[in-house]
């Protein structure tokens, strides 16, 4: 990103808005917004219904990579007559010869730095939903028209990691609120939702900047590089803190190199040859999940309960499904599914195997759905016969330490919650599975998730103070805007907006500057932020 000219970082139509401003405009002032959450994701779950916050995160992030570094290295440190030049013949091919003059590209050039000021909300917290999370506005009135020229790519910057933060954060309430239910170790949490996203993003830059708003709720991570950026932009120290981690883990070129004969020697030789001690993630559906849980995990019993446990006393063999339906493939099927006998019992057929009864109801046919008896069971009722494990302080049942599964195709929040209410209702603890969180969850988004955006609220034209404010007549409200100046308070745990502000009191409240001609002037760190979200924000 840094070898492009940042200002054509835009949509074609910011070129002309200098002009078209009305003459003598010398301020302009917007505001950045998540205006709704009727696009999001579900959300809402029984036990932890969604409560109308976005989790802000990703903003200093923005200010360092892009209004920092790249303004440098691809704008203000090369030679004035090369980058405007860049900039000329990009308006001039497109949108014709001389269409866009370029005197005010030249006049910031020869200011050498952005003047701009951007004011936030700390960064981790947890901001209602029609409550700005920060502003821009000019520094010089000769540049009133940077505000608003930038808000292409403040928008494309910033509203991926605030809705990633968010749908990241919507998983830990959910797997708190579990943990808590059937009483399981909640120390867990940190690792139960692992990022698997980074091959589904658009491309590395997305993937770490949302990887890394993971890491604002959960420790686990397979995106190697959300770590880098951590420490690069967010002052983290992996030497020092624990920013994110993993395990060893296996693909199917792996258990597919070793022959579908000799899988079950392909298994024996990872738990007790390539890695006798610590964690080790086994990828288990290459041919046949329901033989690896069930005759091969029965086989190697012994050897798995044997291995030495690695520096932190971890010595867990798990298995990890990856196709089919992951409700069906941990929980099994229940009673209700199945087709039933008049004692209300599932039918078992002569192969030992059941019935699925079809989506409407209707009685067993010859083309319906046959399982077997360990489909029935799910694979974590399959791994407690073989292995046992230990009861919680509510009953449930945990896994003996010394197995795991983790499932990481297709989960979604909505998919998690179904999961673990069905463990649940078998008497399992919550903490029996680890959700591999992809791009089902990080890319099945848009800026409309939350319907974030960044609009104008005040300017300031020949030292007259103007309001301004959307309010489509054709809209249902959603985008209707705030007007003037704002600021923002906390009243007990919630956000609050207060508009049409004068300039005194704007400066007060709970944006504060974080930028400010061309330098970060609040600095906030991954611990920082981890503490805010962890406490409410």
């Amino acid at each position: 990103m840094s070898r492009i000219n940042p200002l054509t970082q835009i949509d074609f139509y910011k070129s002309g808005h200098i002009f078209q401003y009305p003459e003598g405009t010398e301020s302009v002032y917007s505001n950045f917004t998540a205006r709704s959450d009727r696009l999001a994701p579900v959300l809402r779950s029984g036990l932890a219904p969604f409560e109308g916050k976005v989790v802000f995160v990703g903003l200093q992030g923005f200010i360092k990579e892009f209004l920092i570094e790249t303004f440098d290295e691809g704008f203000f440190n090369i030679p004035k007559d090369r980058a405007v030049r860049q900039y000329q013949r990009r308006m001039d091919t497109a949108l014709g010869v001389g269409a866009v003059p370029v005197d005010h590209i030249a006049a910031l050039h020869d200011l050498g730095y952005l003047p701009i000021r951007v004011k936030a909300l700390p960064e981790g917290s947890r901001v209602n939903i029609k409550v700005p999370l920060f502003t821009v506005r000019e520094t010089r009135k000769e540049f009133a028209w940077l505000t608003n020229y930038l808000e292409t790519v403040f928008s494309s910057f910033n509203w991926k990691p605030i809705t990633v933060a968010t749908i990241a954060y919507e998983y830990r309430r959910l797997l708190e609120a579990y943990a808590e239910v059937t009483g399981a170790d909640a120390s867990f949490v940190d690792w139960q939702a692992h990022d698997f996203s980074a091959r589904g993003l658009s491309g590395p830059e997305d993937s770490m900047r949302a990887s890394f708003a993971h890491l604002v709720s959960f420790t686990g991570t397979d995106t190697v590089a959300a770590i880098d950026y951590a420490e690069a932009y967010y002052g983290a120290d992996a030497d020092k803190e624990l920013i994110g981690g993993s395990v060893p883990a296996t693909e199917h070129s792996v258990m597919s190199m070793g022959g579908r004969l000799d899988e079950l020697s392909t298994f024996r030789r990872l738990v007790t040859e390539v890695y006798p001690a610590g964690i080790v993630s086994i990828v288990s559906d290459t041919w046949d999940f329901w033989q690896v849980i069930t005759e091969y995990a029965r086989v190697l019993k012994r050897e798995i309960l044997e291995r030495r446990p690695n520096a932190l006393g971890q010595a867990k063999v798990v298995f990890r499904p990856d196709s089919g339906d992951p409700v069906k493939i941990l929980t099994g099927y229940t009673d209700d599914e199945l087709v039933c006998g008049a004692d209300g019992q599932p039918v078992r057929l002569n192969d030992g195997g059941y019935t699925v009864r079809s989506d409407d109801g209707a009685p067993q046919n010859r083309d319906a759905l046959r399982i077997t008896e360990a489909e029935r069971k799910g694979a974590v009722e399959c791994l407690w016969d073989i292995f046992g494990g230990t009861l919680t302080r509510k009953g449930f049942r945990v896994l003996n330490e010394r197995v795991g599964l983790i499932y990481g195709d297709s989960i979604t929040l909505k998919r998690a919650e179904l999961i673990l209410e069905r463990l649940r209702n078998k008497g399992f603890a919550s903490t029996n599975c680890v959700f591999g969180v992809g791009s089902y969850s990080y890319q099945y988004l848009t800026r409309d998730s939350f319907g974030m955006a960044m609009k104008a609220t005040w300017g300031r034209v020949k030292g007259e103070a103007r309001e301004l404010s959307k309010d489509p007549k054709t809209d249902n409200g959603i985008k209707k805007s705030a007007v003037g100046l704002l600021r923002v308070e906390r009243q007990g745990g919630n956000y609050v907006l207060f508009d049409r502000q004068t300039e005194a009191q704007e400066t007060q409240g709970l944006l504060q500057d974080v930028f400010i001609d061309g330098k970060l002037v609040r600095e906030q760190t991954l611990a920082q932020i981890r503490e805010r979200v962890r406490n409410g924000g």
